[in-house]
């Protein structure tokens, strides 16, 4: 009688031909996936953003590194796109902020229209307003009593920015048509003429305020 077994048959089946190929098929159909991922990582997280940092920076290197206010000794005072809470009557104040004016924590009120709280807290704000820059309360232009979308905006309407420029000239000491000229050279049109609404940044205002106070 032949007892001679096949070789093949007498080995644990992970051990097999047939296994062993089945397995490196395994690995090859991993291999693509792998490759594929590595090299979108590489070009969309590395290549990519560096050539569109390089060109942004070279572009417009001002906006790219935040577009920062430098004082004469290169010290940064802020950012013309970030308003700032300067309790002081020598400077135009931005609009009110929930976010506090923190970058990190960018939000408006969230309040409806008919929430009772946000005809309150406009009362109150416009109150205060009328009092600081000695006008009547029908005289508070809106976005000096509303809080924007985010908390961070710098810009008010010439309105806003006008109904402020008393104060601020008798808080520097300055006459007023020098406060007012800044204002002018300060306020924005229309964008390419056509979009949104005139504007002044309170923020680069502010800051023009400070270097002609040391000129």
């Amino acid at each position: 009688m032949n007892r001679s077994v096949s070789t093949s048959s007498s080995l644990p089946r992970e051990h097999t031909a047939e296994a062993r190929m089945a397995r490196l098929q395994d690995d090859a159909s991993w291999r693509p996936a792998i490759g594929l991922g590595v090299a979108t990582l590489l070009l969309a997280g590395a290549v990519y953003a560096g050539i569109a940092t390089g060109f942004a920076s070279l572009s417009y290197p001002t906006q790219a590194e935040g577009s920062l206010l430098r004082d004469g000794s290169g010290k940064v005072r802020g950012s013309a796109w970030l308003a700032q809470p300067l309790n002081d009557d020598g400077y135009f104040q931005a609009r009110p902020s929930a976010a506090n004016y923190d970058p990190m924590a960018a939000a408006g009120s969230n309040l409806a229209r008919s929430n009772p709280a946000l005809a309150e807290r406009v009362t109150a704000i416009t109150a205060a307003v009328a009092a600081r820059e000695g006008v009547s309360p029908a005289q508070v232009p809106a976005d000096l009593v509303t809080q924007s979308g985010g908390g961070l905006d710098p810009q008010l309407s010439p309105a806003a920015a006008q109904v402020q420029v008393a104060r601020v000239a008798r808080a520097r000491g300055l006459p007023v048509e020098r406060v007012q000229a800044l204002l002018q050279a300060h306020t924005e049109g229309r964008q390419w003429g056509v979009f949104g609404q005139p504007r002044v940044n309170v923020v680069t205002l502010n800051f023009a305020l400070d270097q002609a106070a040391k000129a």
